[in-house]
């Protein structure tokens, strides 16, 4: 399993784990599909906040990733 940081910027989570960009598009983050978006927003965009953005629940988004080996931490808390 894989530790990802809630609050680590879109760009950069795609950056280092490429395979995230297609369960975030799976759960409706279809605005990671277009290179502007993601180079603009992606780089100040978490998934916490994409969440309430999009309004997905973050445990649907925990459960997803957890499906993919990937375990969701929030080291701001």
């Amino acid at each position: 399993m894989q530790k990802i940081n809630i609050n680590t910027p879109i760009y950069h989570l795609i950056k280092e784990h490429p395979e995230i960009k297609e369960i975030m598009i799976s759960l409706g983050f279809k605005n990671i599909t277009n290179p502007v978006m993601l180079n603009t927003a992606g780089k100040v965009m978490n998934l916490k906040s994409g969440s309430k953005l999009m309004k997905i629940d973050l445990k649907l988004i925990q459960d997803k990733f957890l499906e993919h080996n990937f375990i969701l931490e929030d080291n701001n808390e």
